[in-house]
């Protein structure tokens, strides 16, 4: 029987990020939570008030549901998911990690506000007014999050899996190799040379998902 995963979604992001592996990982016997998590874009006044260490609690608490539901589970973190996924790793019975995209080393604030825009108004057909009003305060939550969290890296001890997209407009490729450095268990990384930021909706979508099955299924 295949371990349950819990995939979460990038900053300002939502399960849309992560929706077409779930959908892959189901379609194989794997159940999949894709929770809506609060660093979503549907709130523009939640994610004004919200604080990075909420973002942790919450993570936590969706980490403690499937540790008391199924003991262990696989975890996959997108972007600043992937982050909050290798904090989860450290402090619960995850068997198996894969980070896509993960936030570390990212290309500037400013560059990544405008790529979340363009991806709101390309993914979600919202109005340009939704799309240009991630508010500062949580861009600045954003980065303290992953300075905060950076040093958890090198605690992760279990098997990970790295992916990293060659043209991602957000995340610099060089995070992959860092984690890469960092992690202290079993790894693996994989380039993804026709992708962007959206990784699960790239040309390179296939050739992930088969990897991820690869990797989940070694014994």
């Amino acid at each position: 029987m295949k371990q349950p995963c819990l995939l979460f979604h990038g900053f300002t992001g939502g399960p849309y990020e992560v929706e077409p592996l779930a959908r892959h990982l189901r379609e194989r016997g794997q159940s999949c939570e894709v929770p809506n998590l609060p660093w979503n874009g549907d709130s523009y006044h939640h994610l004004k008030a919200s604080h990075w260490e909420d973002w942790v609690r919450a993570a936590e608490a969706h980490a403690q549901s499937m540790t008391t539901r199924h003991g262990t589970f696989d975890m996959i973190g997108f972007s600043m998911g992937g982050l909050l996924a290798a904090y989860l790793s450290v402090r619960y019975p995850i068997r198996k990690l894969i980070l896509l995209n993960t936030a570390v080393i990212y290309v500037s604030p400013g560059r990544m506000l405008e790529v979340i825009r363009d991806e709101w108004k390309y993914q979600r057909k919202v109005s340009l007014v939704k799309a240009t009003s991630t508010p500062l305060r949580a861009t600045w939550q954003f980065t303290r999050l992953v300075r905060h969290l950076k040093p958890e890296l090198s605690q992760v001890n279990i098997p990970t899996m790295i992916a990293q997209s060659e043209k991602d407009q957000v995340i610099h490729p060089q995070s992959a190799r860092y984690i890469y450095s960092k992690l202290r268990g079993p790894r693996e990384i994989h380039w993804h040379p026709r992708s962007n930021h959206l990784i699960c909706h790239s040309d390179d979508a296939p050739n992930l998902f088969r990897q991820v099955s690869v990797f989940l299924d070694k014994e």
